[in-house]
């Protein structure tokens, strides 16, 4: 391949990264934010960092992910692969899971959260799960 793909495939990676770290990051600050809406300080600091971390890092980060991936993976012909279609779709469901946190987010916003700390906290599992599948299929690639 050539050198733009080693450029591609390094910020992918770092997107991937920054992504991530925000899918994990929101649902935990959600856990600590459902105790703190009543105190107003609090709150309104929760608030936002919630909106800043979904806004200027985790939605970029995943537009930059999808954007290079979908170029490398156009280059290096890759729609025909099954691993590579059962990463789509494991990649579709993190996007969904960033979705969801997003229309959380706002929730937050409004006051209007109705989602229990304990609920947070076990979402906080869905991206490691889904990350753990899209990582074996891209490395092993059993398909």
């Amino acid at each position: 391949m050539s050198d733009w793909y080693a450029w591609a495939k390094a910020l992918h990676v770092i997107a991937i990264i920054s992504w991530m770290a925000g899918l994990l990051y929101l649902p935990r600050l959600f856990v600590y934010h459902v105790p703190a809406v009543k105190l107003e300080t609090q709150n309104e600091t929760f608030k936002t960092m919630e909106r800043k971390l979904y806004g200027y890092i985790m939605t970029p980060a995943m537009v930059v992910a999808w954007g290079t991936g979908l170029l490398m993976a156009s280059a290096a012909q890759l729609f025909v692969e099954t691993w590579f279609l059962m990463k789509l779709v494991l990649v579709g469901a993190m996007t969904g899971s960033h979705l969801f946190l997003g229309h959380v987010t706002s929730l937050f916003q409004k006051g209007e959260n109705a989602f229990s700390s304990r609920f947070f906290r076990l979402f906080n599992e869905v991206p490691t799960l889904l990350m753990i599948g899209i990582v074996c299929l891209v490395i092993v690639k059993p398909f």
